[in-house]
């Protein structure tokens, strides 16, 4: 799998994620952005600007909401795995792993750790996700967040797709910089590996 992690939106290398990509189709993931109202102007816009970018650079996208895909991996797989990209919106971390989970999205990824074939991409809550645990994250986001009806699990193992914690935004004009700054604090103290990203940065691997 290839990866191509973002701190903020697409970051100063996004002409390098089209030649990542394995096709011009990609799949967009906006589930971390689920604890606020999804019809609201302000994540319509953001995702239709997301929409906008990934077109200029060449992609087909579309949009996959996961809450269709809840109980449903078999279906959701299919999507996936025919695309072989997606782009993972930032947000609350652990409303994206909630939503990773009832989809199935989280084992259909990791079905895929082994295909050179596959892109995972996107920024902030789509490179904190992908740590072994969580557990630093709940300094910046809120776990009391569940915006799921019959879902009330707080999920703190990550995918565990890498061995440190994402620390996007860092030392950054961001709001969420300080508090980030913070987590690094935290994750000193408990020897916790981590890589910080200011806004802008990418991490290509």
């Amino acid at each position: 799998m290839k990866f191509y992690l973002s701190s903020f939106k697409f970051g100063k290398d996004k002409d390098l994620l089209a030649k990542l990509a394995p096709t011009n189709k990609i799949a967009i993931i906006p589930n971390a952005l689920d604890f606020r109202d999804m019809n609201s102007q302000q994540t319509k816009h953001s995702l239709q600007n997301k929409v906008l970018r990934l077109s200029e650079l060449g992609f087909e996208p579309e949009v996959i909401d996961l809450k269709s895909y809840f109980g449903k991996k078999d279906e959701l797989r299919k999507i996936i795995e025919a695309m072989k990209s997606v782009f993972v919106l930032g947000g609350n971390v652990f409303v994206l792993r909630q939503a990773m989970k009832l989809s199935g999205l989280d084992q259909i990824i990791l079905d895929q750790v082994d295909n050179s074939d596959f892109l995972y991409a996107g920024y902030s809550a789509a490179g904190c996700v992908l740590a072994p645990s969580l557990e630093p994250y709940k300094a910046v986001d809120d776990v009391s967040q569940i915006p799921y009806p019959g879902q009330t699990e707080v999920i703190i193992e990550g995918l565990g797709l890498v061995d440190f914690a994402f620390m996007p935004h860092w030392n950054s004009d961001h709001p969420e910089s300080r508090r980030i700054g913070a987590i690094i604090e935290y994750c000193k103290r408990h020897h916790i590996k981590y890589k910080a990203l200011p806004d802008g940065e990418v991490l290509i691997f």
